[in-house]
């Protein structure tokens, strides 16, 4: 408990009246009323500013806590940030709402995402079966083991928790950016109905239906489910093919909650999706390379070139169970079981305007590179927690065990074809390639084993106003696989590596007053080695690993109607997985092996989240974050082991965002409005390529009548929305193609808006 009391608008004008009365020679009578009168006036404006800011619950530390007094750095995003933004899958994030965060998808492919953090997680391509992210996703504390799958569409979320720096202790392996924590609505064991229907541009519709039912025998039961879909932003020219960045997704979800005692439940859910989308569409953005290949410095709405354009499809489902025991006041035991499957096919027929890979633009040459995928995936985890307390000591112990297989295959062929003198084209019936399918194929199986431990210590004898944290997590990682196929031949190279872990941390945190809270935290994080199925020899790579100090302060002040948080940090990145990228003459397919860079990194950056709410009904919220990141040369091994310099992408410099919030009543309903704006400075997008993107500036906004009683009972909410308002254009995705094609690109989402209703039981 503490003994300190932050400052009141009640206290402060108390010691501001009287000291003013007294230099000015006012006698105790005087400044007593002078006291009274600024009371009055600060309990006036303490009423106009209304209750003040709620506190906000994370499980960052496997527990309940305040996020005020967990001294980590955490972004969180509630239901309702979720649906002012309009997000429909963590995709949406893409806009930079939480600075630090950068989610972009792979390269041109929305089948599969790219999560970084703090400069972290980002230098390869995660999109293969033995190779990993370095920023972990987890849905209801379960991992989320590829990078498939993440595009999925989401459910009824009750907050998403963005843990920033290295969680290698209480989440492990592959967590040394950073973790995504989502947490979903569990049921309430009371009758509930919330169904949602919308349209709006580019073909759009949605509609969603979220249902409580009441308990029965102690068992609750909520169902969810969901269909969003949208055309594409750029249309194809071949007739009968889908356009370019377009989405169906499709999911169900349903929770079965079962409370026999008061110191015992066990949940059950079930989840299946389905995701159908198309890439991006890359474009030549400064010269052409051949007759029909126009230049499009500006982001296109009409494809150059008409292309075969199918679904790309993903298929997730899941089971968890999740026990949750109470033995006694002082220990609570948690096991959270689950196994996931997914299927991904990925089409991507994005380049075919670029010309890549062509060998020119006569003589009935092929063209436009299919790339084909398909990726098979089967986890299974265990995790079980010790949650306890014993006097002046709060812990958190337990295992983990996780068991992945992975199989994949690729092939790129030709859809197209020039006629004699590249003036004109036409699409094959079958599409070619000198390769037999399947171009390359390889399977992995990984196995991790993780005992952690955490303490947090709060000795009686300082007041209770100081916490020592002390943990660390060891971590057997093994992984076996095969590279089966390489340039359709078979082979016979093999992975068989195992590494042993341990990620220490230390926070030391103090309780300045009840409402300023300062932290002191060193903490280690890595992500696991692998092999690179894109390799022509499946080379195998060691794990990287990154140390961070950080510093952050958390207050709020104004009677609770401000709140301030900053962290600082300096981080070592050591051994990081580098991609180096080169084509197989002859071929379509491109080979990259990955190699551990020597010397270390180095990356330093300052986040800041600022929440305001100086009258009743308004909010006002902003959040920065400097990143600074500088990393050593790196051999090429395409390139006779020369230093080249290696670019951190998707991470710029700079990235603000802010918000506001104004709710007030109407008659017997409640108008909203909200408005958010997110900037960032330009970044890389491969890092091989020293281009930068251009900057941003992403506006969404949504106006929402709220709580209108309806005559048959229910509630209606009807909203207006709109993502990139100002229509902002840039390329996410930039870079030098070569004196042969010059500089191509992808372009983020034009604006895009719709309507909505929604009816509450």
């Amino acid at each position: 408990m503490s003994v300190h009391n932050a400052p009141s608008f009640r206290s402060i004008a108390l010691a501001g009246s009287a000291f003013g009365a007294l230099l000015s020679g006012g006698t105790a009578h005087a400044a007593e009323a002078s006291v009274e009168a600024e009371v009055a006036a600060a309990d006036s404006a303490a009423a106009e500013a209304g209750p003040g800011l709620s506190d906000i619950v994370v499980s960052a530390q496997k527990r309940e806590t305040s996020l005020q007094t967990t001294p980590i750095s955490i972004a969180v995003v509630n239901a309702q940030d979720l649906q002012n933004r309009h997000v429909v899958s963590l995709e949406s994030l893409a806009d930079g709402s939480i600075p630090s965060l950068r989610i972009a998808p792979m390269f041109s492919r929305s089948s599969a995402l790219t999560v970084g953090m703090r400069g972290i997680g980002t230098l390869g391509d995660a999109n293969q079966p033995a190779r990993d992210q370095g920023v972990g996703v987890y849905i209801d504390g379960v991992f989320m083991g590829r990078a498939q799958g993440l595009g999925s569409a989401l459910y009824d979320v009750e907050r998403i928790e963005v843990l920033k720096g290295p969680q290698g202790t209480l989440f492990g392996r592959n967590t040394e950016g950073g973790a995504i924590s989502i947490v979903t609505k569990k049921p309430s064991g009371e009758f509930g109905a919330r169904a949602t229907v919308g349209v709006g541009n580019y073909d759009s519709r949605e509609a969603g239906l979220h249902l409580d039912l009441p308990s029965f025998a102690n068992i609750s039961v909520k169902l969810d489910g969901l269909i969003t879909t949208r055309g594409g932003t750029v249309d194809n020219p071949l007739a009968g093919e889908h356009d370019f960045n377009a989405y169906n997704k499709k999911g169900a979800h349903a929770a079965v909650l079962w409370e026999p005692s008061s110191n015992f439940n066990a949940l059950y859910s079930f989840d299946i999706s389905r995701d159908e989308t198309t890439p991006y569409y890359l474009q030549l953005l400064t010269r052409t390379t051949g007759p029909l290949l126009q230049m499009q410095p500006d982001r296109a709405k009409v494809a150059n070139i008409g292309a075969p354009q199918p679904w790309a499809l993903g298929k997730t489902s899941g089971h968890l169970l999740t026990l949750d025991w109470t033995v006694s006041p002082e220990l609570e035991i948690k096991s959270i079981s689950s196994y996931r499957q997914l299927t991904q096919t990925q089409n991507d027929n994005g380049s075919a305007n670029l010309g890549v890979f062509i060998k020119g633009y006569s003589d009935n040459t092929n063209f436009s590179r299919f790339s084909l995928a398909d990726v098979w995936q089967k986890q299974y985890s265990q995790e079980i927690q010790l949650i306890g307390t014993l006097k002046e000591v709060n812990f958190v112990a337990g295992g983990f065990y996780y068991h992945e297989k992975v199989r994949d295959n690729a092939w790129t062929p030709y859809t197209n074809k020039w006629n004699a003198d590249g003036t004109d084209y036409t699409i094959l019936d079958t599409p070619t390639s000198s390769i037999p399918f399947p171009d390359r194929a390889s399977h992995a199986v990984t196995e991790s084993i993780g005992v952690f431990g955490q303490a947090t210590w709060t000795p009686a004898m300082l007041n209770d106003i100081v916490h020592l944290t002390a943990g660390g997590r060891f971590t057997h990682d093994k992984k076996t696989g095969a590279l089966e196929k390489v340039n359709g031949v078979d082979t016979d190279y093999t992975l068989d590596a195992s590494w042993n872990r341990f990620d220490p941390m230390v926070n030391l945190a103090a309780d300045v007053t009840q409402d300023v809270h300062v932290y002191g935290k060193w903490s280690t994080g890595y992500k696991a080695g692998g092999a690179n199925s894109r390799s022509k020899e499946y080379h195998s790579f060691d794990p990287e690993s990154v140390s961070t100090f950080e510093i952050g302060a958390k207050t709020e002040f104004f009677d609770r109607h401000a709140r301030f948080n900053i962290a600082a940090y300096t981080s070592a990145y050591k051994d990081m997985q580098i991609d180096f990228n080169a084509p197989v003459l002859n071929t379509t397919r491109t080979t990259i092996e990955t190699r551990n860079a020597t010397g270390k990194g180095r990356i330093k950056g300052i986040e800041a989240d600022l929440t305001v709410t100086p009258i009743q009904g308004l909010t006002l919220t902003g959040s920065y974050a400097y990143t600074d990141v500088h990393l050593p040369p790196a051999a090429n091994p395409f390139d006779g082991d020369k230093l080249v310099q290696v670019y951190t992408v998707y991470t710029p410099k700079h990235a603000a965002s802010g918000a506001i919030d104004y709710e007030l009543p109407v008659a017997d309903a409640t108008l909203r409005f909200h408005l958010d704006g997110n900037y960032a400075t330009g970044q890389y997008s491969l890092a091989s390529d020293g281009t930068s993107t251009g900057k941003s500036f992403i506006v969404n906004g949504r106006v929402a009548l709220a709580d209108i009683r309806m005559a048959s009972g229910p509630d209606l909410e009807l909203s207006v929305w709109g993502r990139n308002l100002f229509n902002e254009a840039y390329t996410f995705v930039k870079a030098n193609g070569g004196s042969s094609l010059g500089y191509y690109g992808i372009f983020n989402d034009p604006r895009t808006f719709g309507l909505s209703a929604t009816v509450k039981y």
